[in-house]
């Protein structure tokens, strides 16, 4: 038996692990259920997965051409030699697609990304137009190498720091998560240069070992990396499902709070238009007077503003504590987003806007109620900025429901306040400078129409606001 295993090619055993560890990775995110996720990773995560199953493949090709040797006819290795050009072409090409898609979220600027991947998919063939096209197997190994050459060091690297970008922005959710992102992208550099560098059957000087044996251990590395990352959907979702029993419990909460402010603004109101026709009166015979006291006018104005914003909010704890169903008509929600962008105008005029409006199915419900909540967002972004600043708004699907974000680079809002911001008449704002009932009014309406409204924030870095409703309708 030993005397058997002496006679193997170390060569077998290398591409042997080397494709199993990716197929390990395409296999272990096959498997994993990302379906209720809202991490921008689980919508990006199968063209790592593809890549795995992929390219795995291909180094199983690789070794199937090793075993064979001799015994192989000419026909057999032309087809061998173009299912492996194609193989290392497709299997790096959604390495590529899953950097640059990752990159995009990250710095929300996906267009150009795919742009760039085509760019180099143009190139590929530039190249392999000037070397004029050939069924040969020289050429199809020169194809496979120029591939490689391209899309290999490309597409590690721009996973490397597509995986490093995103490994910061999910730090506050997952610490442990966020440093196996790191590493993995990390080795994603060192990968990039071993494969797509450095060619195959390529033994380092001084220490003389192969670069197969570099890339499998990367392989390893990666695979590690990445399956053990990916437990940050496990917490994602444990904190779900406690955020959730705390809007339930809030849900209840302003139920209550909302019966007991219709019956407060009922109350006042009355009072309130008695007194507006008082002050109406006593101003009338001030001014009708030969010598009219000015400074008791002015106590008068003072008086009915104050009596005026006294009224404002018991219309605003009316509007909070409506339950009345929306109005339920077919609309579309980047119209609205762009209705309450033209409305906002002059409150935004410090504000550079930036509006990634993707493609969205319709949104059955009460549209003037939505443009409300989006008004109310964008002034309390700006509200966040008095210096001015940036406003992010992206719109798009996620599964059956149409998603709209809206991120300011304000100064945020502090870790224990964020459990709060959806509370009646709570507010870091001035006296006078707000009420406290926006957020919860936007919730009141955003539950009407069965959507969910989510807010991340760190304190000095800025807050996103996640809006989603059901596509198609909202009985």
């Amino acid at each position: 038996m030993f005397t058997l295993l002496e006679n193997i090619p170390l060569e077998y055993p290398i591409y042997l692990f080397y494709g199993g560890a990716f197929f390990l990775l395409g296999v272990s995110i096959a498997l994993k259920n990302m379906e209720s996720s809202d991490l921008q990773l689980a919508g990006n995560l199968w063209l790592l997965g593809m890549f795995g199953f992929t390219h795995g493949a291909h180094e199983w090709l690789e070794l199937y051409e090793l075993m064979g040797g001799e015994r192989l006819s000419q026909q057999e290795i032309s087809t061998l030699a173009l299912i492996t050009a194609f193989m290392t072409v497709l299997s790096f090409f959604f390495l590529l697609r899953f950097g640059l898609s990752l990159i995009g979220t990250t710095l929300r600027r996906i267009r150009p990304m795919k742009l760039f991947s085509t760019g180099l998919f143009l190139a590929w063939l530039l190249f392999l137009f000037h070397r004029g096209f050939s069924p040969g197997v020289d050429f199809l190994k020169g194809a496979e190498l120029i591939g490689r050459n391209i899309f290999g060091l490309a597409g590690a690297l721009a996973a490397a720091y597509g995986l490093i970008a995103y490994s910061r922005e999910i730090k506050d959710l997952s610490g442990p998560g966020s440093l196996q992102l790191r590493h993995a992208g990390i080795i994603f550099i060192f990968y990039g240069v071993f494969a797509g560098v450095i060619h195959s059957h390529y033994s380092l000087p001084v220490v003389g070992v192969p670069v197969e044996i570099l890339r499998g251990l990367s392989a390893v590395l990666i695979t590690y990396f990445i399956i053990k990352a990916m437990t940050i959907f496990e917490v994602e979702a444990q904190k779900k499902l406690a955020y959730q029993l705390l809007r339930l419990g809030q849900s209840e909460k302003l139920q209550s709070l909302g019966q007991l402010a219709a019956g407060i603004a009922h109350e006042i109101n009355n009072p309130l238009a008695n007194a507006v026709l008082g002050i109406q009166t006593a101003r009338k015979r001030v001014t009708g007077t030969a010598l009219p006291d000015q400074q008791v006018i002015e106590r008068l104005d003072a008086v009915e503003k104050n009596i005026d914003r006294a009224s404002i909010i018991a219309r605003e704890l009316l509007q909070f504590s409506r339950q009345r169903d929306a109005e339920a008509v077919p609309f579309n929600v980047n119209d609205v987003v762009r209705g309450a962008l033209t409305l906002m105008k002059y409150r935004l005029r410090d504000t550079v806007i930036h509006h990634d409006l993707g493609p969205v199915r319709e949104v059955t419900g009460d549209l003037s109620k939505m443009e409300q909540v989006f008004i109310n967002l964008l002034s309390n972004a700006a509200d966040a900025m008095p210096e001015g600043g940036d406003i992010f708004i992206t719109t798009g699907l996620q599964g059956d429901d149409v998603e709209i974000r809206i991120s300011d680079t304000g100064s945020g809002i502090p870790p224990e306040n964020l459990s709060r911001v959806f509370d009646p008449f709570f507010t870091t704002k001035e006296t006078g400078s707000g009420t406290g009932l926006g957020l919860s009014i936007c919730y009141g309406i955003v539950k009407q129409h069965r959507g969910t409204i989510e807010i991340d924030s760190t304190g000095g870095k800025g807050t996103t606001v996640t809006v989603r409703l059901p596509a198609g309708g909202a009985s």
